[in-house]
């Protein structure tokens, strides 16, 4: 007899788990309340969708923040090589860009939910959208063992099934439908819920001038993120000033590693606009540039340098006239040109909210989750899967990676036979 799995959700997790479990020949229903599944994928990476990561497993463990021990079977059972194959199988073929990070080679996250669409049609996947779980259906035996058997619909219709999976994200871009409901259910179930906030999350800045910048991407730049004198985060890549503070890959993930310290009090962000460059060497380049525009003022002489927004807020902050004519300019002026491009500063204030924020931080207890198969510890026939437990990564693709890793393990359960 073919027993019936639900999952709950119909992004990452909820999809991949229902392709593994279907492929074990069970009955899968999978319910998503929005009208369309992968809302959440469907913006990630711009709309480009950052698939995973294509480096050594080393370096996958290396960038999950939060309790990455427990994924070691999760990723080992079903790796970034096993997401890579599955999608190019689906008819998605695959990219690698700078960083090991994987995308659509369209550019475009659709093409990964329709993969992931087909794939579920093809195995037989029930899916039912618009359909909104309102609770588990959790019961004790005569020993006091509970279990689940099922859910229950908005409206009050029962759904019985012989598994439940619970894929229902996290509280981040709630207009994608992620509200919280997953830490409910868990939490009805005797589940413990640890702290929950913000992740991958840009952040809010106090300087005035900051709206000046909005908008303006800077690449290859070195970022220090300091508390007083003691260093919390270094990091080279590209960021995003917004009218609000600073983002961009390197920002959200600081966001991550320095929450605790910002919720607090202020931090310092240094940014070495030119990392590549000694100060001897920006120095002598400096000069170079200065010697081909002698009867120009400052301020029209340093394109070669900055971004034309960056300048007016180069010359406030170094506290140098941009009036003033090249062939005027002093020894000291150029000094202090020079450090402010090595170490131009601002104070992070704070972080946004889950509107703005990639993941969430927190989740399911992971101590109560058998971390082979999903189960819950607490109530047998219970499974979580992807953003709604209690394990985190950096930017890069390797947050998708939990998502698919751990989907496959709740819906792959007892067997490992490959998709």
């Amino acid at each position: 007899m073919r027993t019936t799995t639900i999952v709950i959700g119909g992004g990452a997790a909820g999809m991949m788990a229902a392709i593994a479990a279907a492929t074990r020949q069970e009955k899968v229903h999978l319910f998503e309340k929005n009208e369309k599944l992968g809302k959440k994928i469907y913006i990630t990476g711009k709309g480009r969708c950052n698939v995973t990561n294509a480096s050594d497993m080393d370096t996958l463990f290396q960038n999950v923040m939060t309790n990455r021990k427990f994924l070691y079977s999760a990723f080992y059972g079903f790796t970034n090589e096993d997401v890579m194959q599955l999608f190019c199988s689906c008819g998605c073929p695959l990219k690698v860009e700078r960083g090991n990070r994987v995308f659509p080679e369209s550019d475009k996250s659709s093409d990964i939910i329709d993969a992931l669409r087909r794939k579920m049609q093809q195995l037989g996947v029930q899916v039912h959208l618009r359909r909104e779980v309102k609770q588990l259906l959790l019961s004790e035996d005569a020993d006091g063992n509970k279990r689940c058997s099922g859910v229950v619909l908005k409206g009050g219709q029962n759904w019985y099934a012989d598994d439940v999976i619970v894929a229902t994200g996290g509280l981040s871009y709630p207009s994608t439908g992620s509200t919280g409901d997953g830490y409910r259910f868990a939490r009805e179930a005797g589940h413990t819920v640890t702290p929950l906030s913000p992740g991958l999350v840009p952040f809010t800045a106090g300087e005035e001038w900051i709206g000046m910048l909005q908008g303006l991407s800077l690449r290859n730049v070195e970022v220090t993120i300091r508390e007083g004198k003691r260093e919390l985060y270094r990091q080279f890549g590209e960021m995003l000033f917004t009218h609000y503070g600073v983002s961009g890959p390197i920002l959200l993930s600081a966001s991550s590693i320095v929450a605790k310290e910002i919720q607090t009090h202020p931090l310092t962000l240094q940014i070495d606009l030119k990392p590549a460059l000694t100060q001897e060497q920006l120095d002598q380049r400096i000069l170079r540039d200065f010697a081909a525009v002698q009867n120009r003022q400052l301020k029209n002489a340093l394109g070669g340098l900055y971004p034309a927004k960056l300048i007016p807020v180069i010359l406030r902050q170094s506290k140098v006239d941009g009036e003033t004519m090249i062939h005027d300019l002093s020894r000291e002026d150029r000094k202090r040109l020079l450090e402010t491009t090595k170490n131009f500063r601002l104070t992070l204030t704070g972080l946004r909210d889950y509107n703005e924020a990639v993941i969430t931080q927190g989740g399911v207890s992971v101590k109560e989750i058998n971390p082979g198969t999903m189960e819950s510890k607490k109530v047998r026939h219970l499974y979580f899967a992807g953003e709604v437990l209690d394990v985190d990564a950096l930017t890069g693709g390797y947050n998708l990676q939990i998502a698919w890793s751990t989907g496959y393990a709740a819906g792959n359960g007892r067997i490992t036979d490959g998709i």
